[in-house]
C-alpha cells in the first residue's frame, strides 16, 4: 500500500486547486474516476466571474473578493498573463418585476460600488437587438469577467506535478476505511493510505462519504442547461456583456461568435453525466427570443451540468465532526470556479493547521461559515425549475 500525507478524491476545480496549494508542503495524491479531469461541473461552467453573485452571503462574497488578485495576475506556471477578460454584466428588468428590481438594486449598491443604473439608451447601445419589453431599465456591473477555466484548472494540475504530487485518472474507489489512524483507499489497480482524506468528489461527495462510513451533508445536485444559438446575420455579438434577467429566469452570453443561452434551470438530479432535456432546451430558446429580436432555426449545441448545493447554499469546507481526518470540499454550487483560489488556500490552511490566510483573516472571514458542523439537517436545496408561463414547447 503506497502512503501519502493527503489523498484528495476528485480532480475537478475544487480537488485540483486544493492539491496545487498543498503540494510542496505535503505528499499529495489526487484521484480522479474519469479519464479526463474536470469532465463534469468544471468543464461545463458558464465561466464568469461576477462579484455580485452571492453578494448577500458573506462567505461567498469574501471568497470571491479574495480570489480576484490571483485570477487577474496568476503565477507564471499558469502560462497566461491573466485568467480574466472584462465582459461586464447587464441585468434587464423583467416585465412586471420593477419593484423587486428596485429592492435588489438598493442592496447591490451597498456591496458593489461600481454598479450603475441602465436606462433605455444604455441598454440598446449594449444590446442592439433587445426586445422592447426588456429595454426599459436595468443595471450594469462593469467589473464582471470571462474566466479562462481551462487554464486555471490545468495550471493547478501543473503546480501539483511540478511539486512532486501525483494525479491518477481512471481510479474508481472500491473501498474506503479508517484503519490504524490512516484512511485506506482501494481502487481496482492499487491501494493507498494517508492520515488525511479530502472529499472533493462534486455531485458524488455524499456517495464517497457513505463509502467511508461518514455522515452525509445532504448534497443536492441541480441540473442546469445551456444552448448555443446563431445571432442574426451581420450581428457581431463579441462585444456584448453577459446578460441576465432581473428575476433570474435566464441569462445570455457571447460565446465564440454565437449566443449562449440558459434558462437558469435547477432540476434535482442524481449524480450522473448530466444531459440536457428537450423541455429545458426549449425554454432556453424561449427566453432568448423573449429578450432578443432573434429567430432560432437550429440549436448549434446543447449541454447540461450539475451544480451541487447543501441546504443553505453555502460551500462545505472543513473537517467532518465525527470522522477523524475526513475533510469536506463540496457544495460549491455555481460559485466553485470564481472562488477556487481563495477556497483552495482556505482548505489548505485548515488541513495543514497553518492559520487562516492573511487576506481572508483581514477581510473578516469566519471558517465556521463553511464548516460541516453548521449543518444540522439534510434537506434538498431546490428552487422552482421554471416560472409558470403559457409557453408550449
Amino acid at each position: 500500500m503506497e502512503t501519502f500525507d493527503i489523498i484528495i478524491v476528485g480532480a475537478g476545480m475544487a480537488g485540483a486547486s486544493i492539491a496545487g496549494e498543498l503540494s510542496g508542503q505535503a505528499r499529495v495524491l489526487l484521484l480522479e474516476r474519469e479519464e479526463q479531469s474536470g469532465y463534469h461541473s468544471t468543464g461545463r461552467s458558464a465561466a464568469a466571474f461576477i462579484p455580485s453573485y452571492g453578494h448577500d452571503n458573506p462567505s461567498l462574497s469574501l471568497l470571491t473578493k479574495c480570489s480576484l488578485n490571483f485570477l487577474l495576475d496568476p503565477p507564471d506556471i499558469f502560462r497566461t498573463k491573466t485568467l480574466l477578460h472584462r465582459r461586464g454584466l447587464l441585468v434587464l428588468c423583467a416585465p412586471g418585476e420593477e419593484a423587486a428590481m428596485d429592492q435588489e438594486w438598493s442592496l447591490l449598491q451597498q456591496s458593489i460600488p461600481t454598479i450603475v443604473r441602465a436606462d433605455r439608451d444604455f441598454i440598446r447601445r449594449q444590446l442592439p437587438i433587445v426586445n422592447e419589453d426588456y429595454a426599459a431599465s436595468g443595471w450594469y456591473e462593469p467589473d464582471v469577467f470571462d474566466m479562462d477555466v481551462h487554464a486555471l484548472h490545468e495550471g493547478y494540475l501543473r503546480v501539483l506535478r511540478q511539486r512532486g504530487g501525483r494525479l491518477l485518472s481512471n481510479s474508481d474507489i472500491t473501498g474506503l476505511e479508517r484503519r490504524d489512524d490512516v484512511w485506506c483507499v482501494k481502487t481496482p489497480e492499487a491501494s493507498y493510505s494517508a492520515p488525511l482524506l479530502v472529499n472533493a468528489a462534486g455531485a458524488w461527495a455524499d456517495e464517497v462519504a457513505a463509502l467511508a462510513g461518514v455522515d452525509a451533508i445532504g448534497l443536492t445536485p441541480l441540473r442546469r442547461t445551456a444552448v448555443l444559438l446563431d445571432p442574426p446575420a451581420g450581428c457581431d455579438v463579441s462585444g456584448w456583456p453577459l446578460v441576465m434577467a432581473s428575476d433570474g429566469s435566464f441569462y445570455l452570453k457571447p460565446d465564440a461568435g454565437l449566443i449562449l443561452a440558459s434558462p437558469a434551470d435547477e432540476h434535482p438530479s442524481q449524480a450522473c453525466d448530466a444531459q440536457p432535456e428537450e423541455l429545458d432546451i426549449a425554454y432556453a430558446v424561449h427566453y432568448a427570443q423573449q429578450a432578443l429580436q432573434l429567430e432560432v432555426r437550429q440549436i448549434k449545441h446543447s449541454w447540461a451540468g450539475l451544480r451541487n448545493f447543501v441546504v443553505d447554499r453555502t460551500p462545505v469546507i472543513g473537517f467532518a465532526p465525527n470522522a477523524e481526518g475526513f475533510f469536506w470540499a463540496a457544495g460549491q454550487g455555481g460559485h466553485g470556479i470564481q472562488t477556487a483560489p481563495a477556497a483552495a488556500r482556505l482548505a489548505a490552511s485548515l488541513l495543514l493547521g497553518s492559520g487562516l490566510p492573511v487576506d481572508l483573516e483581514q477581510a473578516g472571514f469566519d471558517p465556521a461559515w463553511v464548516s460541516p458542523r453548521r449543518l444540522e439537517r439534510h434537506e434538498p436545496a431546490t428552487k422552482q425549475s421554471h416560472p409558470q408561463t403559457n409557453f408550449v414547447q
